[in-house]
């Protein structure tokens, strides 16, 4: 066998149809990736017959001036428990890549646990195994991060979407995507022409400007592949609701009034203050409303883009206009973009949290939000360099180089 060159159709035939398939293995990532200073390879591990048995996109960057190195993200395409078919593959790498490369790249999208939401007892299986294999075939296996030091998260939270009910959300997941509803928001799917608008909400997300959000749409739309959604305030219907939630509460609060004079507890006082509280927010909401209402504002708050592949939707990034936290937008977002995809999809990929789920955790915060999804929580092998030049690649080491390119900050 021999690794060769694919067409896009051939690798595409291939990649789509393989169990590890996944849009980082795709050549709509590829000519992503070529946009933002990359060099591709999309190769074939194929045997005397032509039949393709294994499969990779290779991303080619700079370490520096001299020195490149190459990527195979959610890579390779391979049965990794086939150790023969590994090990000739990994061999014919050397092989191919010996003079170009200081070293090889790769995350394979395979989970080895999966952990639970409650007690976050980690169990294993099978596949934890490959670690050995790749560890014996002469891959390093990179220090396993908790919170986000790779290039790709090691946990990830994925929502079955056959299995979804609102039911099962947690209790503050379920209020939370309550009351953003009474705030009158409106899911809405737009096209890239308000890209612009989602940027105003991620751009500190990720050290990239606008275009690179719009070359990966441009790219993936081309195929049908990509979404864009918002949140914006219906300020009419704001108005409406609040003017009820308000006429609600101060009921309820004149009849606590009444009862503190014969039963001055401090049940009663406590419930009469929150409820006091509670009238001064809803009266905000009202003036908020009726200037909006009158200047005939549009407000967005929040978004979200989105990847589907095969039977996946990824979440590729999402934010919210600070400003307007207390309205719970990014729980009405991810709400309705699992009843958006529920019906034609089977899972919902929420890209990643941390594997640290103690109350220090500094993403505790994120992680809370996209456990109260009830997702199913996977850890994933994680990352493994294969050393093509080893003197090099320690001499970058050691001199911080790849702690420069991988780890900027």
């Amino acid at each position: 066998m021999h690794i060769k060159e694919l067409s896009i159709a051939e690798f595409d035939a291939f990649a789509s149809n393989h169990p590890l398939s996944s849009y980082h293995e795709s050549s709509s990532y590829a000519l992503f990736m070529a946009e933002n200073n990359y060099e591709y390879d999309l190769i074939g591990y194929v045997d005397e017959l032509g039949v393709i048995k294994a499969a990779a996109l290779i991303l080619i960057h700079k370490l520096n001036m001299r020195y490149k190195y190459g990527y195979s993200p959610k890579g390779f395409l391979i049965d990794y428990f086939d150790y023969d078919l590994l090990s000739s593959f990994t061999k014919a790498l050397k092989e191919y890549y010996a003079k170009k490369l200081v070293f090889l790249k790769i995350n394979p999208e395979l989970a080895i646990a999966q952990i639970d939401k409650d007690t976050h007892i980690t169990n294993y299986n099978q596949n934890i195994t490959v670690r050995d294999y790749l560890k014996e075939l002469g891959y390093t296996k990179l220090k396993d991060n908790l919170y986000f030091e790779s290039l790709l998260p090691r946990f990830n939270g994925i929502i079955n979407l056959q299995e979804y009910s609102f039911s099962k959300l947690s209790k503050n997941t379920k209020n939370k995507i309550r009351k953003a509803s009474k705030k009158g928001l409106i899911f809405e799917k737009v096209d890239r022409n308000k890209l612009d608008i989602l940027y105003d909400f991620i751009k500190k997300k990720k050290n990239v400007n606008e275009y690179y959000y719009k070359s990966y749409y441009n790219i993936f739309d081309m195929k049908n592949k990509c979404d864009l959604f918002l949140i914006k305030i219906d300020y009419e219907q704001y108005l409406l609701n609040s003017k009820e939630l308000y006429d609600q509460e101060l009921s309820r609060n004149s009849a606590l009034a009444e009862e503190l004079v014969n039963n001055n507890t401090d049940l009663i006082i406590n419930a009469k203050m929150n409820s006091d509280k509670t009238l001064l927010a809803y009266k905000n909401d009202i003036e908020i409303a009726t200037i909006g209402l009158r200047e005939n504002k549009t407000t967005y708050i929040a978004g979200a883009f989105t990847i589907k592949h095969n039977n996946r939707v990824n979440i590729v990034i999402s934010g919210i206009d600070t400003r307007y936290r207390r309205f719970n937008a990014n729980y009405f977002l991810h709400y309705h973009l699992i009843e958006y995809y529920k019906n034609n999809y089977k899972y919902l990929d929420l890209n990643g949290l941390t594997g640290d789920f103690s109350s220090s955790n500094p993403y505790k915060g994120l992680n809370d939000f996209k456990i109260g999804f009830n997702p199913n929580i996977y850890e994933f092998i994680g990352e493994f360099d294969l050393v093509l030049d080893p003197k090099t690649y320690n001499h970058l080491n050691k001199n911080g180089t790849l702690a420069k390119v991988f780890n900027p900050n």
